[in-house]
């Protein structure tokens, strides 16, 4: 028997790993298009996105319950798998580059600068939702990505992972800073972007749907580039480099990949704590640390996990809550779980 063919060998455990995945996923997005405040029966959803398949519904056509499912309920599912497939990706790529299991994509300030783009567009324009939104909240990611890499590897020690994620951090607390400001200072603002900056999906239609799908295609493209090169630089700058790698087209590329990532899925959901943090932690010690894994498996964990939190916010209480609470309530507890366990097992 071969080795890669062994029971409990690497492949063969993310095989199956996928397998209860995808399972997984289908049941999510199933439950997801009938669950929320006004239930409505599976069957009437199958019905629907029967009849809208074969294209029987034409938009000028359609009830109440056939509106809620396919312009609501519909976009929003879809949109959780992509904020989730997005964000679960730039949590492999950046603990990768940084070396670091325990880094967060948030730790380069792309989600600040998302962040405090919003919140001037909104200030200066009033800008809410839609696709400006996105693209405010897209270019201010890049703009704060570019500032790092230009900072993080200038100078002594440039392109360092350590420089950088600290480039990230004084940058991101910055702009922190400043959106706080702006908010505390234009109360309607904060009225605006306060159930988006909690983290949540509710209300997301097929126009947010469009404006991030390039930039998450664009990103996951990217990233799925990028494993046997992460898997060099896992070992080392100068062994990477012995083994025909570039760290710092590597490190380039993946910022690219973290930016545009977390860029798009901040625009379209909010900030979504422990999503990027502790989907590809949990998964490198279910799989081991191959990227070649770790990238693909991330694509349905994070969803999975999205989705719940997403399902869950819904359901919980009669008023909505933001699907970043949940997220951050079920994150913390599985994570403080996990380190343990790591910690035990390390003894």
């Amino acid at each position: 028997m071969q080795p890669a063919q062994r029971v409990g060998s690497p492949g063969r455990r993310c095989t199956l790993i996928i397998l209860v995945g995808l399972v997984l996923l289908i049941g999510l997005c199933w439950i997801s298009l009938f669950t929320g405040s006004g239930s409505i029966p599976a069957h009437r959803v199958l019905s629907t996105l029967s009849s809208w398949a074969a294209g029987d519904l034409p938009s000028g056509a359609r009830d109440t319950t056939e509106l809620l499912i396919l312009e609501r309920r519909l976009p929003r599912t879809v949109l959780a798998v992509m904020v989730g497939a997005g964000l679960g990706a730039a949590g492999v790529v950046m603990q990768a580059m940084t070396r670091n299991p325990l880094a967060d994509p948030g730790l380069l300030g792309v989600n600040a600068g998302a962040y405090t783009a919003v919140v001037f567009g909104s200030a200066a324009m009033g800008v809410t939702v839609g696709a400006a939104h996105v693209w405010l909240a897209v270019v201010g990611a890049l703009i704060v990505a570019v500032s790092v890499y230009v900072i993080g590897t200038s100078g002594a020690m440039g392109g360092n992972p350590a420089k950088l994620v600290l480039t990230g951090v004084a940058i991101g607390a910055l702009l922190s800073g400043i959106s706080f400001a702006v908010t505390l200072l234009q109360p309607e603002v904060f009225d605006r972007v306060r159930f988006w900056s909690a983290g949540s999906l509710q209300g997301r239609s097929i126009d947010e749907l469009s404006a991030v799908l390039p930039f998450l295609a664009v990103g996951l493209f990217i990233a799925l580039l990028l494993p046997r090169a992460l898997n060099a630089l896992a070992l080392g700058d100068d062994a990477a480099v012995a083994l025909g790698a570039r760290p710092g087209v590597t490190r380039l590329a993946g910022l690219a990949a973290v930016t545009l990532l977390c860029g798009a899925a901040t625009a379209a959901a909010g900030p979504l704590s422990f999503i990027g943090l502790m989907v590809p932690h949990a998964l490198r010690m279910l799989s081991g640390p191959d990227h070649r894994w770790l990238i693909p498996l991330s694509l349905l964990a994070a969803p999975v996990l999205v989705l719940t939190a997403d399902i869950l916010a819904r359901v919980v209480v009669a008023a909505e809550l933001p699907a970043g609470v949940v997220t951050a309530f079920l994150g913390a507890p599985v994570l403080i779980w996990l380190t343990r366990r790591k910690a035990v097992k390390n003894r």
